[in-house]
């Protein structure tokens, strides 16, 4: 019998959020960069589980994939944040802020070889990630740049928000709490919409490992924290989504919903002049989608993260941030999925998430004494007294 949404643990939710992010990111990496049309065409039907690279055997030496090995299980740079973050938050076991992306986020790119699943290689992190990433590098290590700034001048894409799962988990609850976190984590990153959707992304985690949290209660969240465009193309695109119960209908109109917030222009591969460029009045495209397919899916595992692949575009982070946000809800990841993503990729995908656990409880029981602490004195400074 399946758990109701409230009796589900906070491992569980952290662990459904956690895996489900990476095997989201595994089956979206080999259609990344194309459209619902040409994916259909390419597989003769929509992609319904684990599926080779675009290109088969070719995958060495096809442009624009070569040289990684997208497909067959494999997760891409998405994954490898996400748990690069998370070995950040197990050396600190606190709150981070832009100071330990600096401090430690960037050795770890730099100087710990890992297993890389596209390469089939063992390679320093540095060598995989997408130039948005290197950035933090290049500012932080070689610019001396102060952390809290070296986000200015990037493009503005996803690259900050694909990996801010890990801070919603910590701040399971507390959406709030997440978006400021994830906001100052960013700000080493990313500026404008880019950083924007890294804070509100942390906060619909956070918000969906909630007790009793619900698809429309996390947009509901999301809505009462984002700000300018990124709060707009939310609004819009997940009304279109109220009126689907399945992504196949869901495609086009959400695509038509989101495309006049989204500057990358409608060939995602030959971006338009004001593509990624920082606004006001702009968003990124992924999370919004995300949080559509999660509605569109009524919160389903499966159904969202296969809404998501299949959207194409960047559908690898859209269906990381629909299969973060649905396993944090509860929603089973399907065994078979993470069990192939798994060996495929050489990853243990459960590892981290029982590491992120056991510090979530660390954190929590120093925000408990930091308040009491507080509570205290600002009782004996003559305010409202704590109740027993």
């Amino acid at each position: 019998m399946t758990p109701k949404n409230s009796e589900i643990s906070l491992e569980d939710r952290i662990t459904g959020a956690l895996v489900g992010a990476a095997v989201g990111d595994a089956l979206g990496g080999p259609v990344e960069g194309y459209s619902p049309e040409q994916i259909l065409e390419r597989h003769a039907g929509r992609v319904h589980g684990v599926v080779g690279p675009w290109h088969g055997d070719a995958w060495r030496t096809a442009r624009p994939i070569a040289p990684y090995h997208k497909g067959d299980g494999h997760i891409t740079d998405d994954t490898l944040m996400t748990h690069a973050l998370i070995r950040v938050y197990d050396r600190v076991r606190d709150h981070l802020d832009a100071y330990a992306i600096a401090d430690h986020l960037v050795p770890d790119l730099m100087t710990n070889p890992r297993w890389i699943p596209e390469l089939e290689a063992t390679a320093l992190p540095l060598q995989r990630i997408f130039l948005a990433e290197k950035w933090l590098v290049t500012r932080l290590h070689y610019g001396h740049v102060d952390p809290r700034e070296a986000g200015v001048g990037n493009i503005v894409n996803c690259g900050a928000a694909m990996y801010m799962a890990p801070v919603g988990l910590v701040n399971a609850a507390n959406p709030r709490a997440a978006y400021a976190e994830a906001l100052d984590i960013a700000g080493a990153h990313q500026s404008s919409y880019g950083r924007e959707a890294a804070g509100v992304f942390a906060a619909a985690v956070a918000a969906a490992a909630a007790p009793g949290a619900t698809p429309d209660s996390v947009v509901t969240t999301c809505l009462s924290l984002a700000k300018d465009g990124t709060r707009t193309a939310i609004e819009r695109v997940c009304e279109v989504a109220t009126h689907h119960t399945d992504f196949e209908s869901a495609l086009f109109p959400l695509r038509k919903a989101i495309a006049p917030y989204d500057t990358v222009g409608p060939d995602y591969r030959t971006p338009s002049l004001g593509a990624r460029r920082p606004s006001r009045l702009h968003t990124i495209e992924e999370l919004p989608i995300a949080l559509a397919m999660v509605l569109v899916a009524a919160g389903d595992y499966r159904r969202a993260v296969l809404g998501a692949v299949n959207y194409g575009r960047d559908c690898d982070s859209i269906a990381t941030m629909a299969g973060a946000l649905a396993g944090a809800l509860g929603s089973p990841v399907p065994d078979d999925w993470s069990k192939t993503v798994s060996e495929a990729s050489r990853l243990d995908l459960w590892e981290p998430a029982a590491t992120l656990t056991a510090v979530t409880r660390e954190i929590f029981a120093r925000d408990v004494t930091r308040r009491r602490t507080h509570e205290a004195a600002f009782a004996e400074l003559g305010g409202p007294r704590c109740s027993d």
